[in-house]
């Protein structure tokens, strides 16, 4: 006499293998439609040190990376660092680089296109105040160079990517943080 090899599955055995096999089959398409020519929203973040880019963090110091869309922030006892992801300028004519500071600090900004953006964009509005349409979001920061700021979006897609006309963007609870940290003459620095 001999012993019966075969296998039989039970009825749950069934349905779970079919069930597992049906969750990795949905997920497959999705992976296999990645294209790698397409550039995803992800940073390559990291934690930088203030000294290749400031002799000091006199009134605290904000450094922004428009290649790894990143701001840093050090406080001037250095007891506090920040790193936020940002959105940058949609082009290299639009993109500023150098050193400024914050002149100015404005909670619920309002909104006025600059002549050049109007150029661009007839059908823009010429104004538009406070709240949930303004593209300054909820904070700005003022730099020292004519039109460009440091400020809240309400569109979060914007975040992690070129969208911008000039300015620097940020996810409203960051600006406001960042608001809270910053003073008037805060040195920044964009590369």
């Amino acid at each position: 006499m001999s012993a019966d090899t075969t296998f039989k599955p039970s009825r749950r055995a069934v349905l779970g293998g079919a069930a597992a096999a049906a969750m990795g089959a949905a997920a497959l398409p999705a992976f296999a439609q990645a294209d790698s020519s397409v550039r995803n929203n992800i940073s390559s973040f990291r934690m930088l040190d203030w000294q290749p880019y400031f002799t000091d963090t006199r009134k605290g110091a904000v450094l922004v990376d428009t290649q790894s869309r990143a701001l840093h922030f050090w406080s001037e006892d250095q007891t506090v660092y920040k790193l936020y992801p940002t959105s940058v300028p949609l082009s290299e004519d639009l993109t500023r680089r150098g050193r400024t500071e914050i002149i100015k600090k404005v909670v619920g900004p309002e909104w006025r296109p600059t002549p050049s953006m109007l150029e661009r964009n007839p059908d823009w509005p010429p104004y538009i105040g406070p709240g949930p349409d303004n593209p300054l979001g909820t904070h700005a920061l003022w730099l020292s160079w004519t039109y460009y700021r440091i400020h809240g979006t309400h569109d979060t897609r914007k975040i992690g990517r070129k969208s911008s006309n000039g300015c620097v963007g940020l996810y409203n609870e960051h600006i406001s943080e960042l608001f809270n940290l910053t003073q008037v003459g805060t040195q920044v620095l964009l590369i």
